[in-house]
């Protein structure tokens, strides 16, 4: 379920607080490979399935970059600013991807807001995503920044 803050108040009470997890999103083939060819990275590890068959991972897997660039589909799911005029992906401070996420792969994600600060832009919002894909360790695990624009 969404949750709804409608004020910087309603921000800064729930720093620290999990939100999540997501709803579930499934990386299939299609997906990884109109990423790969939108981006140009077309190793085989991502794009051939006959090869990965035989390859370290046993599949296909998703690009870091793939996994990272769904953050704002989970998202949607997990926070909404009803607040300000516009929500704006101000920037990333750490991003790792400790674990592979093959094809096929089932990801939800789940938020924590770890600190506001206010600008005369808006509001500077630190996050930290991480993005579960069911095996030992995250997929992903990333602080972001998001403005929300007065």
């Amino acid at each position: 379920m969404t949750k709804v803050f409608t004020s910087l108040d309603d921000v800064r009470a729930a720093l620290g607080e999990q939100i999540g997890p997501s709803e579930p999103l499934v990386v299939d083939q299609a997906r990884i490979t109109a990423f790969a060819e939108a981006t140009g990275d077309l190793q085989w590890i991502h794009v051939d399935p006959e090869r990965a068959a035989a390859g370290p991972y046993g599949t296909t897997i998703a690009h870091g970059y793939l996994t990272l660039s769904l953050l704002p589909e989970f998202s949607r799911s997990l926070v909404s600013f009803a607040f300000g005029s516009a929500r704006i992906n101000y920037g990333v401070n750490k991003v790792r991807f400790p674990a592979p996420v093959p094809a096929g792969s089932e990801l939800r994600a789940s938020v924590t807001l770890t600190d506001v600060t206010e600008s005369p832009a808006g509001a500077l919002v630190s996050t930290k995503y991480v993005v579960d894909g069911g095996a030992s360790k995250p997929a992903c695990v990333a602080e972001t920044l998001v403005l929300i624009v007065d």
